[in-house]
C-alpha cells in the first residue's frame, strides 16, 4: 500500500505518461534480428522446431519461449486505487505501472490485460483461455466480493499461479510486521488478540493469513462499517465475512479494541481515535494502513501510547506496509520453480522471510545507500526498506523452497547457491540507490540554488523540486523578469526564494570572500564585485561556499567549461581529492560508470589513478562492487604505442597504492565489458567479471562515448556528476530537461546531507 504522494502535480504526471513513447514500457527482442538468417531462425522456418517440441510436451514452452518469465496483470477497473470503478480502459495506466514494478524489482515481464466486463463468468473465461500464454496471473483492482470468486475459480481452472495482490500482498507484508512486532513485545501468535478494521479484499486476506499462521479464530475480530462481524449478524454479510464471524458480545470497533494486542487498519482516514487505542493492551501493534491517509496518524498514537509499535502505508513514516515488498519477489520464486499455484505455505514463507531479513544485521553497503541512516531492528524497523537489495534473494528463495516442500513446484532448484547468484545478478542496484537518494533528500530537505533563475525550464524545475518535497529552491535573477516568465508559462508559485545578485544584502560579504581567494591571483576588489554582481553562477557558488545554501545546480544556458570555471572561482576541491566528471550510463539492465567525462583533457598517470579510486568509491556508494578497467585502444601492450604508456603507468601507480577494488588495464572497451572474451584471450586479467567502472584515457573519448551511448545506444545517462568538490554543485548539460535538472539538484542536495553526516 504505497503512499499516494499529493505533491506530484497533475501536469507532471500527465507529461511523464505522454512524453516520447506513450505509456511506461515497450517490448524489445532478446535475440539479434539483423540478417535474413536471424529472421529465418526466429520465425519461419526455424520457429517450427520449438513449436513441434511444445506440441509433444507443453511444459517445454518454458524452455523455448518467454512464458516462464511473463506475468499477466489483469483488471476490469472496478476498484482502481482509491478511485473506485473507473472501467477497464482507465485502469490501464495502473496496470502498466504494475508491469514496470515487476520488471524493476524482480526482472519479470508483465503484460497488462484490461478486460471490459463486470460479469464474473465472462471475466473468468477471458483469463482462463489466455492462460497458456503466461507463467502467472496477477489480478489487480477488482472490487469485492467478485475478486474472491474470480481468484478462486481461476485457481481451480489454471495450473499456473493466480494471485490477487490487493488481497494477499497487503496481508503478507502486514504479517511480516506482525511477526516482528510480536517478537519485540514477547507475544505469541496463538495468544495475540487482533482487530482487523475493514472487511474488503485486504481485510479478509489478512484474517485468513494470520489464522493460517496460528492465530485463534475467536481471537481475530473483523470489523466493517457496521461494526464487529459476529455470529448471528445478518446485515451486510456475505459468505466471506461469515467465515470470520465469532461468538462475541462486542459490537463496535471501540469495544473490539478493548484489550486488543494488534490493530490492522484497512479502512478509511480517521476511523480510529486516541481513546480507542488507549484501551488496547500494553505496547500494542498499530498498523494503520488506509491509503493515502491512515486511520490514525503515528504522532497521534505516540501522544498517548509512546511505546506502541506503528506501521502505515506511507513512505514518510517508519515501517511502511508496501506491497512492492511482496508481489514481485513472490512471483519470482513461483516462476523459477514453475509452481502450479501460490499456496498459503508460500505466502507464510514470504512473510517469514521479510520478517527475518529485518532482524538481520544490515550490511554497511545498505546503510551507505541510505545515506548512513542506521537501519537496525527495533520498533521503527520491523519491515525491510523497499529498496533493500537483499530482498531479491531472500523472498524468492523462501517462496521457491516452500513451493518445493508442498509439492507444487515442477522444477525444483538443483543448486541453491547458484540460485542465490542468479537472483543477485538479476537487478542493477543503481536504480534502488537513486530512489534511496531521493527518499533521503525528502526526509532531510535542503536549500538548493538554481543559478539560472530567469529561464522557464529552471523555474519549472525549481517548482518541481519544491513539490517533490526535496527542499527550498532559490532562484538567482531579477524578480520582475522571473515573475514575467512564470506568467508567460502559466505557472504560479509562492514557494520560490528569489535573489537578485546586484541588489542582494549578501553582495558585500560575497565580494569580500571572493577577493580573499583571488587577491593574489591578479584580481582587484572591483573585479570580484563585478563577478558577484553580474555572474549568477559565481553568486550561487558563493552562497554555497558561505553556508547560505546547501547546494547549487546550473548549466542550462552556458557550456560546461564556462560554468565549471565560474563555480571553481568560489569552491575548492576536497582535501586529497580531484574534481572530475563521472557519468552513469544505465542501459539494458546494467550501469556502467564513465570517467572523466568533463574536466581533465589528457590526464596523467597519477590523475588517472586518483580518478579510478574516487570513481570506484562512488560506484560502491551506489550499490555496485567496483571492477575498474582503464581503457585504451590497445590490450595489454598490443599494439604498444606511446599514447598508451600513460594507462600502463596508471596501473603501476595503483599497484603502489592500497586499494579495495579490482582494477586492470590497459584494455579495449569490448574486452572490458565482455568477460567471456576477457577470459578467453587474457586469462591473466585481474577482473573477476565485466568491468562496471571505465576510466577513459582522455576527455574527448570519454565525452564522445557518453553522448553516443545516450543518443544512439538508447541508454539513460545521468551526469556528468561533479565529484570531489568541497561543497556540492552540479552542472547539467545544455538542453537538459526539467526532470534532468531536478535529478541533478537532488543529487547535489544528497551530497550535502552526506557531508553533514560524515562531518
Amino acid at each position: 500500500m504505497a503512499k499516494n504522494d499529493s505533491r506530484i502535480t497533475e501536469e507532471e504526471a500527465l507529461a511523464l505518461h505522454a512524453r516520447g513513447r506513450r505509456g511506461k514500457f515497450e517490448i524489445r527482442p532478446t535475440k539479434p534480428l539483423t540478417t535474413q538468417r536471424d529472421l529465418s531462425l526466429a520465425y519461419s522456418p526455424g520457429v517450427a522446431y520449438p513449436c513441434l517440441r511444445i506440441k509433444e510436451d507443453e511444459q517445454q514452452a518454458y524452455d523455448y519461449t518467454a512464458k516462464g518469465n511473463v506475468v499477466a496483470i489483469v483488471s476490469n477497473g472496478t476498484a482502481v486505487l482509491g478511485l473506485g470503478n473507473l472501467g477497464a480502459a482507465a485502469s490501464k495506466p495502473v496496470m502498466e505501472g504494475k508491469a514496470v514494478l515487476f520488471k524493476r524489482f524482480a526482472d519479470i515481464d508483465g503484460i497488462d490485460l484490461e478486460v471490459s466486463t463486470e460479469d464474473v463468468d465472462e471475466f473468468v473465461n477471458c483469463v482462463r483461455f489466455l492462460g497458456a500464454s503466461f507463467g502467472g496471473i496477477n489480478l489487480e483492482d477488482i472490487k469485492g466480493p467478485e475478486c474472491f470468486i474470480i481468484e478462486q475459480r481461476l485457481k481451480e481452472l489454471l495450473d499456473i499461479p493466480v494471485f490477487h495482490d490487493d488481497q494477499h500482498g497487503t496481508a503478507i507484508i502486514a504479517a511480516a510486521g506482525l511477526i516482528n512486532g510480536m517478537h519485540l513485545t514477547g507475544r505469541r501468535i496463538e495468544d495475540v488478540r487482533i482487530v482487523i478494521n475493514g472487511a474488503g479484499a485486504a481485510g479478509i486476506a489478512c484474517a485468513e493469513l494470520v489464522k493460517a499462521m496460528g492465530a485463534r479464530h475467536d481471537h481475530v475480530l473483523v470489523c466493517d462499517s457496521r461494526g464487529v462481524i459476529h455470529q448471528g449478524r445478518e446485515a451486510g454479510m456475505n459468505q466471506w465475512k461469515s467465515a470470520h464471524a465469532v461468538a462475541t458480545d462486542r459490537r463496535t470497533l471501540s469495544e473490539a479494541l478493548e484489550g486488543a494486542d494488534a490493530l490492522f487498519g484497512l479502512s478509511v482516514k480517521g476511523a480510529v481515535n486516541q481513546e480507542m487505542i488507549q484501551a488496547m493492551a500494553d505496547r500494542p501493534l498499530i498498523f494503520a494502513m488506509a491509503n493515502p491517509d491512515p486511520e490514525i496518524l503515528p504522532e497521534e498514537v505516540k501522544e498517548v501510547l509512546p511505546n506502541a509499535i506503528i506501521a502505515t502505508g506511507r513512505s514518510d513514516y517508519p515501517n511502511q506496509i508496501n506491497n512492492v515488498l511482496g508481489f514481485p519477489y513472490i512471483f519470482r520464486g513461483a516462476l523459477d520453480v514453475r509452481a502450479s499455484t501460490i499456496n498459503m505455505e508460500m505466502k507464510i514463507a514470504a512473510a517469514e522471510a521479510l520478517a527475518k531479513l529485518a532482524r538481520e544485521d544490515v550490511p554497511d553497503e545498505v546503510d551507505a545507500a541510505y545515506a548512513g541512516r542506521r537501519l537496525r531492528y527495533g520498533p521503527d524497523y520491523i519491515i525491510p526498506a523497499p529498496f533493500d537489495p537483499r530482498l531479491i534473494v531472500a523472498v524468492p528463495k523462501a517462496v521457491a523452497k516452500a513451493a518445493v516442500e508442498t509439492g507444487v513446484a515442477r522444477k525444483p532448484i538443483a543448486d541453491i547457491q547458484a540460485y542465490d547468484k542468479e537472483l543477485s545478478a538479476r537487478l542493477d542496484p543503481t536504480t534502488a540507490s537513486l530512489q534511496v537518494i531521493f527518499d533521503t533528500v525528502r526526509q532531510h530537505p535542503c536549500r538548493v540554488v538554481f543559478a539560472e533563475g530567469e529561464e522557464a525550464r529552471v523555474i519549472r524545475a525549481a517548482i518541481a523540486f519544491y513539490n517533490g518535497g526535496y527542499g527550498q529552491p532559490i532562484l538567482i535573477g531579477r524578480e520582475e523578469r522571473i515573475r514575467e516568465t512564470m506568467q508567460s508559462i502559466g505557472v504560479e508559485a509562492d514557494c520560490l526564494e528569489i535573489h537578485n545578485a546586484r541588489l542582494s544584502h549578501f553582495n558585500t560579504p560575497y565580494t569580500d570572500y571572493l577577493y580573499n581567494r583571488h587577491q593574489r591571483r591578479g584580481m582587484l576588489y572591483r573585479d570580484c564585485q563585478r563577478l558577484v554582481n553580474q555572474d549568477r553562477n559565481v553568486f550561487a557558488a558563493c552562497m554555497v561556499a558561505q553556508g547560505d545554501a546547501d547546494a547549487m545546480v546550473t548549466g542550462l544556458t552556458r557550456s560546461f567549461v564556462v560554468s565549471f570555471q565560474d563555480v571553481m572561482r568560489a569552491l575548492d576541491s576536497k582535501p586529497g581529492h580531484r574534481v572530475f566528471g563521472l557519468s552513469m550510463v544505465l542501459q539494458g539492465g546494467r550501469t556502467v560508470f564513465l570517467a572523466d567525462t568533463s574536466v581533465h583533457e589528457l590526464p596523467t598517470a597519477e590523475e588517472l589513478a586518483d580518478i579510478a579510486v574516487q570513481s570506484a568509491a562512488h560506484a560502491r556508494a551506489m550499490g555496485h562492487e567496483p571492477r575498474v578497467a582503464l581503457l585504451s585502444f590497445s590490450n595489454f601492450g598490443n599494439p604498444m604505442r606511446e599514447k598508451a604508456r600513460r594507462i600502463r603507468d596508471a596501473i603501476d601507480v595503483l599497484d603502489g597504492m592500497t586499494v579495495d577494488f579490482e582494477y586492470d588495464g590497459e584494455m579495449q572497451a569490448n574486452v572490458a565489458l565482455d568477460h567471456n572474451l576477457m577470459r578467453e584471450l587474457y586469462p591473466f586479467c585481474r577482473l573477476s567479471g565485466p568491468a562496471n567502472v571505465l576510466i577513459m584515457p582522455a576527455l574527448h573519448s570519454a565525452n564522445i562515448s557518453a553522448k553516443l551511448l545516450q543518443h544512439i545506444g538508447g541508454g539513460t545517462v545521468i551526469g556528468p556528476l561533479l565529484i570531489g568538490l568541497s561543497k556540492p554543485a552540479q552542472i547539467v548539460p545544455m538542453g537538459s530537461t526539467v526532470n534532468d535538472t531536478v535529478t541533478a539538484a537532488a543529487l547535489a542536495a544528497y551530497d550535502s546531507i552526506r557531508e553533514r553526516r560524515t562531518g
